[in-house]
This record gives C-alpha cells, sequence and structure tokens, in this order.
C-alpha cells in the first residue's frame, strides 16, 4: 500500500547505525565517525549539535478544511431525499489535520510542505519550535510535485540552506525532522536507501529520494536533511502493507523542490511546458531489436504535430540521451526534467538516430490542449465558454471550463472558470469530444454535473 497522508522519516539511531558500521569494516568508531565528521562527546559520536541548528527551521502545520460528504447513491434519487426530507446538498464536514513544515527564507517567511497537507484548507496556523504560532498564507501548490509554499509574518526565523542532491549517494546519512502523530518536533535518522526513484504512482512527477527512515502521520512535509544540515528533501510518502512504517519511505528531492518553488513565488502556480513527443523506456529487448547498444535513455514513439519537437526535427523512432548536456536515465527522467522547466526555456535535446548521435535545440512550449468554443447551433446557453481537456493528473476528470466572458449566456447560465463538467444528464464526459456529443443529442433542459472548488453543482442549461 502506498501512503501519502502525513508522513516523515524516522531511523535507528545514529550512534547505534554508525556503531554497526565501525564493527563491519573493521575500523574504529573514532576513526570511522572523524572521517565523517560527525561530533564526539564523551568519546561516542552524536548529532546533538546538527539537531540543535535544524530544529528551529522545522514547523509545525496545522490545518483546518472543509471536505464535501461523500454521498450514499441513494442520496442522488430525488424521490428519496424528499421522502427522508434530505438537503440536496450535504453541508461540508469540516476537518482539522496536522502536518510538518521547513523555513527556506527566514527573511521572507517562505515555508515549504507538502501541498496534500494544505489541500482546501480554510486554516493554517504555523507552530515554531520557541511555541510561537502565526496564521500562514498559501503562496501557491503543485499537486504533481506534492508541493506547497507558505508565507508567515515572522521576525527572528532560522531557515535552512537547500543542498545538492545531484552529488548524493546510496548510503549517504540524513537526519529527518517532523511531527509524527501530532507529537511535536520529533527528529529521526537513517541513510539513503536509493536515489531518483520514480512509476510509483503517487505523484504526477516523481524523482523520489528513498530512505529507510520512518515516515508517520504528521511528518508529510517535513525536512530530510544531511550530515551538512543543509535541506536535500521534503517527506513525502511510504510504502507500507498497514499504512505504517516498514522503512521504505520517500522524499522529494530539493532539485524538484527549488524549481517548484520558484515559480509559485513567481507566478503562484506551476506552469509545466512539453516538447511534444510521445516516449518510453528503452528497454534490453528493445534495444537489441532496434540494433541500438544501450539501455539508458527515452525512446519517442510519436511527435505531435505542431510541437516544439517536430518544429526542431525530432522523428519517431529517436532515442533521447541527453539534455542540456546531462545523460538521460530514461522516459521520467526526460519528463521530470521538462515538467520543470518554465515555458519558453531553451533546451538542447541529444538523440540516437541511426546509430549516430544529433543534437537539437528546441524551446519548451504549452501543453497541447483541445479547447472548444461554444457556438450558437450547438446550444445557445453556452455562448461566451471555451472547453477544455483536463489534465491526465488531475484528481477530477472530465471536461474544465476555462474561459467564461461575463454577461455571456454562459456566464448567466451560471458556468464559471475553473468548474469541471463530470457528467452530462448523468453520463459521465471523459473530454470534449465526449460533451460535444453529448450536448449535440441531448434535449433542451440538459443538466450539467460540476465539480467547483471542493463543491457539486448542477447546472441546467436550456
Amino acid at each position: 500500500m502506498t501512503r501519502r497522508n502525513s508522513r516523515l522519516l524516522p531511523m535507528a539511531a545514529a550512534a547505534l547505525a554508525l556503531a554497526s558500521f565501525a564493527i563491519t569494516v573493521g575500523g574504529s568508531f573514532g576513526t570511522m565517525a572523524a572521517d565523517i565528521a560527525v561530533p564526539m562527546r564523551d568519546g561516542m559520536p552524536t548529532l546533538a549539535p546538527l539537531v540543535e541548528r535544524v530544529t528551529p527551521a522545522v514547523v509545525n502545520v496545522a490545518v483546518k478544511s472543509k471536505l464535501d460528504m461523500e454521498d450514499n447513491p441513494l442520496f442522488k434519487d430525488p424521490k428519496f431525499r424528499r421522502f427522508f426530507d434530505i438537503p440536496d446538498k450535504m453541508p461540508p464536514q469540516e476537518r482539522s489535520s496536522v502536518g510538518s513544515g521547513v523555513i527556506i527564507d527566514a527573511a521572507k517567511g517562505y515555508i515549504l510542505t507538502n501541498h496534500h497537507v494544505i489541500d482546501q484548507a480554510t486554516d493554517i496556523v504555523i507552530t515554531l519550535k520557541d511555541k510561537r504560532t502565526f496564521t500562514a498564507k498559501v503562496i501557491g501548490g503543485d499537486k504533481d510535485t506534492d508541493i506547497a509554499l507558505l508565507q508567515v509574518e515572522a521576525k527572528n526565523l532560522t531557515a535552512l540552506t537547500m543542498g545538492d542532491t545531484t552529488t548524493m549517494r546510496v548510503g549517504d546519512y540524513v537526519v529527518a525532522v517532523g511531527n509524527p502523530f501530532g507529537l511535536g518536533q520529533t527528529v529521526t535518522s537513517g541513510i539513503v536507501s536509493a536515489l531518483g526513484r520514480s512509476s510509483l504512482g503517487i505523484e504526477g512527477y516523481e524523482d523520489f529520494i528513498q530512505t529507510d527512515a520512518s515516515i508517520n502521520p504528521g511528518n508529510s512535509g517535513g525536512a530530510l536533511v544531511n550530515l551538512k544540515g543543509e535541506l536535500i528533501g521534503i517527506n513525502t510518502a511510504i510504502i507500507g502493507p498497514t499504512g505504517g512504517n516498514v522503512g521504505v519511505g520517500f522524499a522529494v528531492p530539493t532539485t524538484m523542490v527549488k524549481s517548484v518553488m520558484n515559480q509559485l513565488i513567481a507566478y503562484g502556480e506551476v506552469r509545466r511546458g512539453q516538447i511534444g513527443v510521445q516516449i518510453s523506456d528503452l528497454t534490453p529487448e528493445l534495444a537489441k531489436n532496434l540494433g541500438i547498444d544501450r539501455v539508458e535513455g527515452a525512446l519517442i514513439g510519436a511527435v505531435v504535430k505542431g510541437s516544439p519537437a517536430e518544429a526542431a526535427g525530432l522523428k519517431a523512432g529517436d532515442v533521447a540521451i541527453e539534455l542540456d548536456g546531462k545523460p538521460l536515465k530514461g522516459s521520467a527522467d526526460l519528463r521530470n526534467r521538462i515538467g520543470m522547466m518554465t515555458l519558453g526555456t531553451s533546451v538542447n535535446v541529444s538523440v540516437l538516430r541511426d546509430g549516430s548521435k544529433k543534437d537539437f535545440k528546441l524551446a519548451i512550449g504549452k501543453p497541447a490542449e483541445q479547447i472548444i468554443e461554444a457556438k450558437a447551433e450547438d446550444r445557445a446557453a453556452l455562448m461566451g465558454a471555451t472547453f477544455s481537456n483536463t489534465e491526465p493528473s488531475d484528481k477530477v476528470k472530465g471536461v474544465r471550463v476555462t474561459n467564461v466572458e461575463r454577461g455571456s449566456p454562459a456566464f448567466q447560465s451560471n458556468l464559471r472558470p475553473g468548474d469541471v463538467i463530470v457528467s452530462v444528464n448523468r453520463k459521465d464526459v471523459a473530454n470534449v469530444d465526449d460533451f460535444t456529443a453529448a450536448m449535440k443529442s441531448s434535449e433542451r433542459q440538459t443538466a450539467l454535473f460540476i465539480k467547483r472548488g471542493g463543491e457539486d453543482i448542477l447546472v441546467i442549461v436550456q
């Protein structure tokens, strides 16, 4: 089972881990500790000085939110509702939850946490190690990486600096700080178990640091730091058959966090681009069949018409092996790195084509999006609105209302930008083609079932 609702990273005590390793390699405990720059106290290694520097930058995040109550299928029957005097709309249920966060800019009061910690929050309270509390505002969030940025107005804050995760190695020691089970600030330690974990289905964009540290409810958004006290990850998820820790935890690396944070500061959202290719991993069998003597890279299966990739000259069958001079491990690596770049960024893509390496330069473009504009012959009540497909990473699937002109028939029909139409006359619609067909086949008085924020809305269009 993959869990992503409150987690962090604890582990075996540092002294035990260090002692065990020292015995295994046959070296002296003191010598090994000195080699990795762990301070000594009374002849024993200690992480206390590191913890004392790091913990003031890790905060508790208390969240209040209102969530729609799940309806029993019987509640959808209007006769059942009338008979039992059940309101058409069940009142939202208030929920309280706790998580963790990391101060990343003391002067501006910026705090990193997980998107799922503050999603749909109505009130966010930050508690520092010194017990001071502040109300936080949301600068922005990105559910595809599960990263959010908060801000508080406070003085005398302590912030962590971001470390370079590109130089990390499996076996490096790490320390985690967070608020497990709402107990209060808790420190644990462990090692990096693996790097570049992806295709786990936890987030839309994955490049996780795996650690054997415990990740428990309340630790989401907490800090994973190296022995220099640098932030190297935001603790996010675990894999466990019972929802508890079994030593397989994941953190979003700061290389990804930094890119997301910069866009949240600049735009309040992440504006992802694409180059317009369909890609897959290059397996050993596929590489052999294609006459390629390597298995690293991303195989381009198709190039989208009118995309930056087509304009640059990329073709189906090319194998992307480098992006801006850095090797590509696979399709997930290419997708992650492109997805973290802002629109308009120029990139160099190196590919293998017919056994030769070729270089292409292209600019990151807007994601391919199918957009339709309502026409009078389709349904006059929709005039003034445009519609597009939802993104594959969206939790709600259907057709998004991308724009509505104020005062237009669509506006008067109670359509609003950001609405997601999930069904027409109770028939699910997955894309704009479904929506267009459903509207054309529908009689007048068409019922649109809409998700608007956390609410379910029924809109009747003539």
